[in-house]
């Protein structure tokens, strides 16, 4: 199927699943990389009753952390 006629049926809300493969599907800068980073006991001890508060993980907590200050970094740069 031609890219026109893909565009064409999504447009008009067709399922167009049929046509993807989406076994070979990547999600580009969401790769899964592994990091080591050794962190004090007592660190840990206040991550994990940090997390247990919120109910979620704590990789969760770490990711969700350095999301936001990666974000705040990011736009505090676009300002300058």
């Amino acid at each position: 199927m031609k890219a026109t006629k893909f565009d064409e049926e999504f447009d008009r809300g067709k399922d167009v699943t049929t046509y993807l493969n989406v076994s070979m599907g990547r999600r580009p800068g969401l790769e899964q990389r592994r990091v080591n980073v050794d962190i004090p006991a007592r660190m840990i001890e206040s991550l994990d009753r940090e997390a247990e508060r919120l109910g979620v993980p704590r990789q969760s907590l770490l990711k969700l952390w350095i999301a936001e200050r990666l974000e705040a970094l990011r736009r505090r740069t676009a300002e300058t």
